[in-house]
């Protein structure tokens, strides 16, 4: 991939909806006292990931609400060194608009996490195309502009939106890249899964970049492929398996990436990435993972893997990176990094957990 080397005023820029997550640690919603409040948004966790732990210049294109829940997320924007470019809503004091909640406990142990929504009147939702003046935006200098299939999957004017989005970064000269994380009961608020992959396939005939496992793929994309339930989730095979298939039908696609994650119990995982990029096939070490919250794990991967390739290391150097920096974003609670540039540098040359004296 071309990837514009000369500085403009933000290295990446993600469009996407913010939400606030109510976490109770280990105990289930049912029995909590207390909550822990973490600001996410899987587009967002890459743009603050990026910031924070790499030190790239980011953004982040969102709905923002004028009431105190807003405020809170606001400064948590701020505290990872994203650039918000914020399309203004009022919430009228009962009602909304909203920033959406999420809920999520931790799990332990043979026991899962559990994770519910409430996305009713959703600020992020009311997003259309129009709402942000992608000329001047790319006119600063962007080198690379990403989205996701959550966010397109909110309700019928958030995939025109991004489509918009993409043509405008691809006509601007930056990379385009989009994480399917395909979501059945979402899209099925919309229209369905066959509306769910007729937007999608019109979005990824505009990237270069394609985040998404196996079943991203096929449910996503609708690209027909092996059986994914019979394997190993481990099993790199499977998941380039399908990549001709892919660009055989987006000849403009140049990479596809993912993790691979064995879920052992919740708390220990096996864990591995693959890389495909212009023909190329790169596949990281196996890891066996102790997890404290899983949650942005992926999106720690996708950030580390960008970063790697934005400034200009190799294929291999670039997905051990995310691969790395995803692990490490595993042992941190909350949905976005804590992890410094040299822990994920030492951890993707093969560190250990050593003391650090």
């Amino acid at each position: 991939m071309d990837i514009r080397k000369e500085q403009g005023e933000l290295d990446f820029l993600s469009l996407g909806s913010l939400v606030h997550r109510l976490d109770p640690g280990v105990i289930p919603f049912r029995k909590a006292k207390t909550l822990e409040i973490h600001v996410s948004g899987g587009e967002y966790n890459v743009a603050a990931n990026l910031s924070d732990c790499f030190g790239l210049k980011t953004g982040i294109a969102t709905a923002m609400v004028k009431y105190p829940i807003g405020e809170l997320v606001q400064a948590k924007v701020r505290e990872m060194g994203v650039t918000p470019f914020y399309k203004w809503f009022d919430h009228d004091g009962v009602r909304g608009p909203n920033i959406a909640t999420v809920y999520s406990d931790r799990g332990l142990g043979a026991r899962a996490p559990v994770v519910f929504y409430n996305r009713s009147n959703e600020a992020g939702a009311m997003l259309k195309p129009g709402d942000f003046d992608w000329k001047d935006l790319f006119g600063r200098g962007i080198r690379w502009f990403h989205s996701g299939g959550i966010f397109a999957a909110l309700s019928q004017t958030t995939a025109p939106l991004i489509l918009e989005g993409m043509k405008a970064a691809k006509a601007a000269g930056a990379i385009t890249s989009f994480d399917l994380n395909y979501r059945a009961k979402l899209w099925a608020s919309v229209g369905g899964a066959e509306r769910g992959q007729q937007v999608t396939r019109e979005i990824a005939g505009q990237l270069d970049a394609l985040i998404g496992n196996e079943e991203d793929l096929q449910m996503g994309l609708g690209i027909k492929g092996p059986d994914v339930h019979g394997k190993s989730k481990l099993d790199p095979d499977t998941f380039f398996s399908l990549i001709d298939r892919v660009v055989e039908q987006f000849p403009n696609i140049k990479l596809v990436a993912t993790t691979l994650r064995e879920v052992h119990s919740t708390n220990r995982h096996s864990w591995a990435a693959v890389l495909w990029l212009e023909g190329q096939r790169f596949v990281s070490p196996t890891m066996e993972l102790d997890v404290l919250d899983r949650i942005g794990g992926g999106d720690g991967f996708c950030a580390g893997l960008i970063y790697g390739l934005i400034s200009g290391r190799s294929p291999e150097e670039s997905l051990r990176l995310g691969w790395a920096h995803g692990a490490l974003l595993t042992t941190f609670p909350g949905d976005v990094t804590m992890a410094r540039l040299p822990e994920v540098e030492a951890l993707a040359k093969g560190g250990s957990a050593r003391v650090q004296r």
